[in-house]
C-alpha cells in the first residue's frame, strides 16, 4: 500500500512531466509550422532583411517634328546640396587639412553655380550656428551636366552632393506647346502628344538587386540586374518652322482684330497629315505658370463651334448628288428676308432684292435663304448623312479630350433648324474637322483621316508606323470638281476677293460666322466665332488652310479672318515650294438672274 507521502511526489513528477511534454509538443508544432507549413513565407521574410533592390530609371523618349527637329526631350539635371557638418570637421582638422580650403572651394563653387560666394559662406555659417551637426543645406537646383562636371573636378564630394534628376525640356519653347502638352511634377503626362503617345514615349524602368550578409557585405553571386529600356522617339507630321510662323502670325492677327484668340490649321490634301496646328493664346511647356491654365491644352481639338457658311458646300454636295441640281441650274427665288410656310424665318447677312439664284451664285453671295431652299430639295435624313460623311460628330486623331462636336438626330430638328442646318447651324465641329471636310473636296471626293503622328522609333531602331488613316470616297469625283470650281469663284467673286489673293496661285475659300452660346440657352450679342477655309492650288490641290478668330471686335464678321488666311496660305505655298498654278480659272457667270 502506497502511503500519502509517497503518492504526492509521484503526482508532482507526472504533472511536471506532462507540462514539459506539452511545452515540447507546442515547440514541435511551432517548429513544424515555421520550417514546413510556412517555410516559404518565412524564408521570404528573412530575405527581405538581406535583399536590396535599386530601381534603374529609363529615359523618356523624345518628340521630333517632320524634319527631325527636337520638340521635346528629357535631360539629366543635378540638384546641389552641402553637408555643413563635414565642412566644419574638415576645417577643424589641423593635422589633415583639406587640399582645397573652404574659403577657396566656396569661391570656385559659387562661380560655377552662378551664386554669390559671400552669401554661400554666410549661409553655411548660419546653418552651423543653428545646428553644428547639420548634414543638409540645399544649394542650386537644375544644374547642367557641364556644371556637374566642373563641380566634380573640384574633388569636394565629401561635403558636396549632386543628385541627378530627369526633367522634360522643350527646346523651341511655345512652338507647338499646345500640341505637345506637358508632364506634372511626378513625370506623368497630362495632355497633348505627351499623353496621346504615352505608350511610345514612356520608358520601362530596370532594377538592380543583391543580398548582403554580416556588416552589409554583398554576398557573392547574389547580384542581378535588369537594364532599363528607354522610351521611343515620336515623330510628328508637323513642320516646326511652319508652326512657328503660324503661331506668330495668328497672335498678331488676333490681337490686331481685338479677338480673344485664334487658330490656324494646315492639312496636306493627299495624305491628311497635319502640317501646322497653331493657336493663340498658347503656352510654353517649360514655364506653365507663365500662362493661364485655360491654355494648357489645345483649343483646336477641344473647342466646338457652329461652322456657319463654310458647310454650305456640304449642302451643295447633297443636293447635287440627290436632287439633280447643277452649279448653274435650276435657280431658286430668294430675298434677304423670308418667312417659310412652317413659320421659320431666315435672313441673309446683307439686304438685297429678290434674286433668282443659281447654286454657284448662292455660294458666292453666301445666301442663307437660297441655301435653305436648295437644301430642302432633299430630305433631312440625306443631309444628315452628308454631314456625317464629311466628319461631323466624329473625332479626328484621338487627341486627349478631343471633342467630336455635336450633330442632332433629324427627329430633333424643329421648324427653324430644318433650314439652319443647310447653312452650318444647329451642329458643331472643330477646326480640324472643318479642315478634314475640305480635304475631301480638294482630294476628288476621297476623305482621308487626319494624322498627327508619323512614327515611333524604339531605342533599338525599330520603326513602328501607325495604321494608315481610313479613306472613303464620300462624294463623286465630278461633284468634288464642281464644288472646287464654285469655291474658287467664291474666292474670286466674293466680298473678300481682294484680300485673300495669293499671287501666282488659284485659291478656293469659304467663310463662316458662328454665333457663340451665352451659357444661358441663348447667344452672345454682337460677337461671333469667325472662320475661313480654303485650299490651293485649285489646278493641283496640295494644302487646306483653316483660320478661326474668337470674338474679333474690330471687324466682327468673317472678313476679320481674310488677312490671316492670305498670310497662312502664302506661307504654306512657300514652305513646301508648291508650283504656281499653270492654268487659268474657269469663271462662272452670272451668279444670279
Amino acid at each position: 500500500m502506497t502511503t500519502r507521502a509517497t503518492r504526492t511526489p509521484r503526482r508532482r513528477t507526472v504533472v511536471a512531466l506532462a507540462v514539459i511534454l506539452a511545452v515540447l509538443a507546442a515547440f514541435v508544432v511551432r517548429l513544424v509550422d515555421i520550417q514546413v507549413v510556412k517555410a516559404d513565407e518565412h524564408v521570404a521574410q528573412s530575405l527581405e532583411f538581406i535583399a536590396h533592390r535599386t530601381s534603374i530609371p529609363g529615359e523618356r523618349g523624345s518628340v521630333v517634328d517632320s524634319e527631325g527637329s527636337v520638340l521635346a526631350e528629357s535631360v539629366l539635371v543635378y540638384d546641389a546640396q552641402l553637408s555643413p557638418q563635414v565642412i566644419r570637421l574638415l576645417e577643424e582638422d589641423e593635422k589633415n587639412p583639406p587640399k582645397l580650403p573652404w574659403a577657396e572651394a566656396s569661391t570656385r563653387m559659387a562661380e560655377i553655380m552662378g551664386i554669390d560666394a559671400d552669401e554661400l559662406r554666410a549661409e553655411v555659417a548660419a546653418e552651423l550656428a543653428e545646428n553644428p551637426d547639420s548634414q543638409y543645406l540645399p544649394l542650386v537646383k537644375g544644374l547642367s551636366t557641364e556644371k556637374y562636371i566642373e563641380l566634380r573636378e573640384l574633388k569636394v564630394s565629401s561635403y558636396l552632393e549632386m543628385k541627378p534628376r530627369e526633367v522634360r525640356v522643350y527646346p523651341n519653347g511655345a512652338v507647338a506647346g499646345n500640341l505637345l502638352g506637358y508632364l506634372d511634377g511626378t513625370g506623368a503626362a497630362q495632355t497633348g502628344v505627351e499623353k496621346m503617345d504615352e505608350k511610345c514615349l514612356a520608358p520601362t524602368d530596370g532594377e538592380e538587386s543583391y543580398r548582403t550578409g554580416k556588416n552589409n557585405v554583398v554576398i557573392p553571386g547574389s547580384e542581378s540586374r535588369v537594364d532599363a529600356v528607354d522610351g521611343g522617339t515620336v515623330q510628328l507630321t508637323v513642320n516646326s518652322d511652319l508652326q512657328w510662323y503660324m503661331q506668330q502670325m495668328i497672335a498678331e492677327e488676333a490681337q490686331a482684330q481685338g479677338a480673344k484668340g485664334g487658330t490656324v490649321t494646315v492639312v496636306e490634301v493627299g495624305t491628311g497629315k497635319i502640317r501646322a496646328a497653331a493657336e493663340w493664346p498658347t503656352m510654353d511647356p517649360n514655364d506653365l505658370d507663365a500662362s493661364s491654365p485655360e491654355t494648357w491644352t489645345s483649343k483646336l481639338f477641344t473647342y466646338p463651334f457652329e461652322p456657319g457658311s463654310t458647310f454650305k458646300a456640304v449642302t451643295a454636295a447633297a443636293v447635287m448628288e440627290n436632287a439633280g441640281v447643277t452649279m448653274t441650274s435650276p435657280t431658286v427665288s430668294a430675298s434677304s428676308h423670308e418667312k417659310f410656310d412652317n413659320g421659320a424665318v431666315i435672313n441673309d447677312a446683307f439686304v438685297h432684292p429678290t434674286f433668282q439664284y443659281t447654286l454657284a451664285g448662292a455660294l458666292i453671295d453666301s445666301s442663307n435663304v437660297a441655301l435653305s431652299k436648295f437644301g430642302t430639295m432633299v430630305s433631312p435624313d440625306i443631309r444628315h448623312d452628308y454631314l456625317e460623311r464629311f466628319g461631323v460628330g466624329d473625332t479626328t486623331i484621338g487627341f486627349p479630350n478631343e471633342t467630336s462636336g455635336e450633330i442632332h438626330p433629324t427627329s430633333d430638328w424643329d421648324n427653324q433648324s430644318l433650314y439652319t442646318t443647310t447653312f452650318g447651324q444647329y451642329f458643331t465641329v472643330t477646326a480640324p474637322q472643318l479642315a478634314g471636310a475640305y480635304q475631301a473636296i480638294a482630294n476628288g471626293g476621297e476623305k482621308i483621316g487626319l494624322s498627327l503622328v508619323e512614327s515611333c522609333t524604339a531605342p533599338d531602331g525599330t520603326v513602328v508606323t501607325p495604321e494608315a488613316p481610313e479613306s472613303e470616297q464620300i462624294v463623286k469625283p465630278e461633284t468634288a470638281a464642281d464644288l472646287t470650281r464654285m469655291l474658287e469663284n467664291v474666292a474670286v467673286q466674293g466680298g473678300n476677293a481682294d484680300r485673300i489673293q495669293v499671287p501666282g496661285y488659284r485659291v478656293t475659300s469659304k467663310t463662316g460666322t458662328a454665333q457663340i452660346p451665352d451659357g444661358k440657352g441663348g447667344y452672345k450679342s454682337g460677337v461671333y466665332y469667325t472662320s475661313m477655309v480654303g485650299f490651293a492650288p485649285v489646278d493641283d490641290p496640295q494644302y487646306v488652310v483653316v483660320v478661326t478668330l474668337d470674338e474679333p471686335t474690330r471687324v466682327t464678321s468673317s472678313a476679320a479672318t481674310a488677312s490671316a488666311f492670305q498670310k497662312a496660305m502664302t506661307q504654306t505655298m512657300k514652305t513646301y515650294r508648291v508650283m504656281p498654278s499653270s492654268s487659268p480659272m474657269d469663271a462662272l457667270l452670272p451668279k444670279f438672274e
